[in-house]
């Protein structure tokens, strides 16, 4: 395992961290807790919940193993995000000083933990003012029930915009953005990376692997089936099977990705997840398991290093399909370059 500061913070973190989204869902307590053991003795030290997994059983899951393995506690950096409903009522939602203080120590009652590492919006708020919600999450740093803040699925413009609003009032500044990235999902690479880097905030990238497409394990035209994600739901969500199977560039990708496995004696998914690890901004790749068989498998790209003409191959395989202005692909990637100098 390598391992790298959490943002611009002193912090240090694993450059692969275990995502608890299946914990609770698709994964059992004792499930759950074997992931957490496999992940930890692999060398990872970075835990990502939300209290909305599960409706709050992610975080209680991760709070009974903390509980059981007090010196690993010590050492184990915790994430996990507030934002979404939990309740029924009007107020059980969004980044209002209200909610989230009722969020907040929520998480903490179910991790059992004084102070949560990483505190994370989980999306943008367009009805509490944002000034409030700074606020509140530069209040909690100083009272100590958090030790960091940051975002996810966050815009350009949202990210930049409360970067400026807390130094314009000398709050905390917020360290971190959670955004969806992978080799089929790149779009972020137009403005929301320029935004992070410009801010100096690390990425923690959520379905690296696209949800199980970038695994190799699907096959074109064919409908997927079994215990795998697609196989139990093909409308799922942003992968849902009929679009991205439609796309030439998906199975493109994917082969490309394949190629360079066979030829490194890796799997697909290794490939994938070491080309996301090496991409500008990045601070640690969250990983999503149901088994511990697929975590240890994914672990596996935790020390692969791939060469810059592998890296070329899968750069212009997945380039954004994106108009020429402003955000064709060499103007992103000189945008990129002149940034990260």
């Amino acid at each position: 395992m390598r391992y790298t500061t959490l943002g611009s913070t002193g912090t240090i973190v694993s450059t692969f961290a275990l995502g608890t989204m299946t914990f609770g869902a698709e994964a059992d307590e004792v499930t759950s807790h074997a992931l957490l053991d496999t992940y930890v003795a692999a060398g990872g030290n970075l835990i990502d919940t939300a209290d909305v997994y599960s409706t709050g059983i992610s975080e209680e899951f991760i709070g009974r193993w903390l509980a059981a393995h007090p010196t690993e506690r010590e050492q184990m950096v915790i994430a996990t995000k507030g934002r979404f409903p939990m309740g029924s009522g009007p107020n059980d939602v969004g980044t209002s000083r209200r909610h989230l203080n009722r969020a907040l120590d929520a998480s903490l009652r179910r991790l059992g933990v004084d102070q949560i590492d990483l505190y994370q919006l989980h999306a943008w708020d367009a009805v509490t003012p944002l000034e409030e919600t700074l606020r509140f999450l530069d209040d909690a740093v100083r009272s100590g029930k958090i030790a960091y803040y940051g975002f996810s699925n966050f815009l350009g413009w949202q990210l930049t915009k409360a970067v400026h609003v807390a130094r314009a009032h000398g709050f905390t500044p917020p360290v971190t953005l959670q955004p969806q990235y992978s080799l089929l999902a790149r779009e972020i690479e137009s403005e929301i990376v320029p935004a992070a880097l410009d801010a100096g905030l690390g990425l923690l990238p959520w379905s690296p692997l696209a949800g199980g497409w970038l695994t190799g394990k699907y096959r074109r035209d064919t409908d997927p089936v079994g215990a795998t994600r697609l196989g139990e739901d093909p409308a799922r969500g942003m992968e849902a099977w009929e679009p991205r199977n439609k796309q030439d560039r998906t199975w493109s990708i994917i082969d490309t990705v394949g190629q360079v496995a066979a030829e490194r004696g890796l799997n697909h998914a290794q490939v994938a997840l070491a080309w996301l690890a090496a991409r500008p901004a990045m601070t640690s790749v969250i990983l999503g398991a149901r088994t511990t068989a697929q975590l240890t498998d994914n672990l596996g790209a935790a020390e692969i290093v791939l060469a810059a003409a592998e890296i070329a191959r899968l750069d212009e395989v997945s380039n954004p399909v994106v108009g020429d202005y402003p955000y064709g692909p060499a103007g992103v990637d000189q945008r990129l370059r002149a940034i990260d100098a």
